[in-house]
This record gives structure tokens, C-alpha cells and sequence, in this order.
């Protein structure tokens, strides 16, 4: 291990679930004292809102837990994601299954999902608030912050930090 790692979060659009999850984890990482280790990112399966800021509900709701998603602007995943990133970690399995059709062989191993990092009973994976609302947004907060200490405890491991 190169003593530095690097996460891609991954939803549909990179609006709504990725962009939070991107900002939730690189608090962490911050708060943990490792962000010259850890780099964070996001992106999205398709190419709605390419340029496009993260969405005003789940920015207000993640400014409201101290999450600053502001500086955001979504992005479509691509193949040459797998070279640059340690793990690339699906919201759910639509976007999982899409992620695997653009895998190189051999990067498999990379390719998780994000709820996998998460306690028991969290759920299996974070679902889209897109189209719901402001609970939807709560609880998807809710499920990335359980994940996102799981995430960190892993990543501190094969960092030996």
C-alpha cells in the first residue's frame, strides 16, 4: 500500500446519494486527521446532470448536519475510474450492475457496495430520495453516516493508520 487511498461513491445522476456520501466521508476523513491519505470523489452512472450542482434538498440537509456539498458538480463514472480509484462503491444495485458492465477485467475486486460497510440492519443499500420527500433525504444521511465509519475503520486498516 501506497500509504494513501482513494473512494468513488457512486449513484445514478451524482446529485443526490453520491455527492452526500462524498461530503459525509471526506468529514470523516478530515476529522480523523487524514485527509493527505484519503481522497473522496463522486460520480454517476449516467449523464443527467453533467456540471450540475448536487440537488438544493440534499444540500440543505446536509448543511444542516455540518456537510458542505456546495462546492459540487456532478460527473458521469468511466472506465479509467477503476485505475484511479482504490474502491469504487455503488449506492445500489441498478447502479452496481452498471458499474460492472464498465469494468476493466481484473478491477472487480473494487467494485462494492457502500452499504457493505455499514452495521447490520442498516439496509442493503441507500435508497434514491430523489423522487420523495424530506425523510427520504434523513434517512439516506442516516445510512451514509453508519457506512462512512465503517468505511473509514476499513480504509484505516489496509492504511495501517
Amino acid at each position: 500500500m501506497s500509504g494513501r487511498y482513494s473512494v468513488l461513491m457512486v449513484c445514478m445522476g451524482n446529485i443526490c446519494r453520491s455527492p452526500t456520501a462524498e461530503g459525509v466521508f471526506r468529514h470523516a476523513v478530515r476529522e480523523a486527521g487524514l485527509a493527505g491519505r484519503i481522497e473522496v470523489a463522486s460520480a454517476g452512472t449516467h449523464d443527467y446532470h453533467v456540471g450540475g450542482p448536487a440537488d438544493d434538498r440534499s444540500t440543505a440537509h446536509a448543511r444542516q448536519r455540518g456537510y458542505d456539498l456546495s462546492g459540487h458538480r456532478a460527473r458521469q463514472v468511466s472506465e479509467g475510474d477503476f485505475d484511479r480509484f482504490d474502491l469504487v462503491l455503488a449506492m445500489d444495485h441498478e447502479n452496481f450492475a452498471l458499474l460492472q458492465e464498465i469494468c476493466p477485467p481484473g478491477a472487480d475486486d473494487k467494485l462494492r457496495l457502500f452499504m457493505a460497510f455499514a452495521p447490520d440492519g442498516m439496509g442493503e443499500v441507500v435508497p434514491d430520495p430523489y423522487a420523495g420527500g424530506p425523510k427520504g433525504f434523513e434517512l439516506v444521511l442516516d445510512q451514509i453516516e453508519a457506512a462512512s465509519e465503517g468505511l473509514l475503520r476499513h480504509i484505516r486498516t489496509e492504511l495501517g493508520a
